[in-house]
Order: C-alpha cells, then sequence, then structure tokens
C-alpha cells in the first residue's frame, strides 16, 4: 500500500472523528484555540494507537490467513464503511459542550475503533506502520481541530456528508485491494 491510499485511509478513518469535532464545535458557546487542539489531540492520538494495536494484533493471526488476507482486508473495510454510511443517515447525536477528560475519552476511543480493524488488515499487507500511524494521527488531528472550527461556524450541515465520504472512501480501498490481489482488470 502506497503513500497516496495510506493518506486516502487516513482521511476516511478520520470522517468519523471530523464528524464528532464538527459537533463539539457547534456545542462551543466561546471557542477558543484550546478546543480545536484538544479535539486534535484526543481523536489523532487514539486513531494512531488503535491502528498500532490492530497491526500487532493481526501479526499474530498473519500465518493462520495468509491465503485469505485480501478477503479479510476488503471484509473489514467494507463492513466499517457500510457502518459509517449507515450513521451519516441516522439521528444527530448530541453532545455536550465539555472538553474534559472524561467526556473526550469515551468519544476518542468510540471514533477510533474501525481504526483497530484497519490496522488488522495492515498486518496482511505491505504497510510500513509507523509511516501509516503518524499519517492517520497527523490527517486526523489536522482535520478534528479544523471540524471543531467549522462547527462553530457551520453547525452540523457538514457531518452527516463526512460521514458517508468516510465510508465509501474505505469500500474503495477495501475494493481495490480486492481487485489487485484477485488480478481483475490486468
Amino acid at each position: 500500500m502506497g503513500f497516496t491510499e495510506l493518506f486516502v485511509v487516513a482521511i476516511g478513518l478520520s470522517m468519523d472523528a471530523f464528524a464528532v469535532s464538527v459537533c463539539k464545535g457547534l456545542s462551543v458557546k466561546k471557542l477558543s484555540l484550546r478546543h480545536a487542539l484538544l479535539a486534535g489531540v484526543y481523536f489523532g492520538g487514539f486513531q494512531a494507537l488503535m491502528p498500532l494495536i490492530g497491526y500487532f494484533l493481526g501479526i499474530q493471526f498473519e500465518s493462520l490467513i495468509q491465503n485469505v488476507d485480501h478477503w479479510v482486508a476488503f471484509a473489514l473495510l467494507t463492513v466499517i464503511g457500510i457502518n459509517m454510511i449507515r450513521e451519516s443517515r441516522g439521528a444527530a447525536e448530541e453532545l455536550d459542550a465539555s472538553f474534559a477528560f472524561k467526556a473526550m475519552l469515551p468519544l476518542a476511543i468510540a471514533t477510533s475503533i474501525d481504526a483497530l480493524a484497519v490496522g488488522i488488515t495492515f498486518a496482511f499487507l505491505s504497510v510500513k506502520i509507523a509511516v501509516a500511524v503518524c499519517l492517520i494521527g497527523i490527517t486526523t488531528f489536522i482535520l478534528s481541530a479544523l471540524g471543531v472550527k467549522i462547527g462553530h461556524v457551520f453547525g452540523t450541515k457538514y457531518k452527516a456528508k463526512a460521514e458517508l465520504a468516510g465510508g465509501i472512501v474505505l469500500i474503495l480501498i477495501g475494493l481495490k485491494i480486492l481487485i489487485e490481489h484477485l488480478g481483475i482488470l490486468g
């Protein structure tokens, strides 16, 4: 998996965190740089940590499923993508304005569970995990910080579109992995 594909995966994974950041920005009466930085650190940090954990879990099972690893990657990315698309069509979640540890930690974990599954797929692909983890973390940090500002300015207008786009991107990456492995289209 090359840098461009990793970047696209990073953007797709960061869409949940971006959507929650938009809502957090909407909930804040007086926005400060601190709010944007906290969202970036929590969401970017967990989005970087979870694929690393998933990668180390995945390499434990690599030899057992090496013959079907492309199918596993395709299935995981597709399920995550479909779930994101489904969430984009659901009702908006109410978030409080708190950026305290007890409010942000559960959100950071919840928005990064899909990154854990993607990390497992990284174990079966030729991925430089350090590059992938850094790229995912930095991309999510930037988009989450921007999401807080966008949410404060524009409201929840873009939340559903971000989740929809993220889901489609992950499904397309999974499909590309499968097509390349099966040798379809040349």
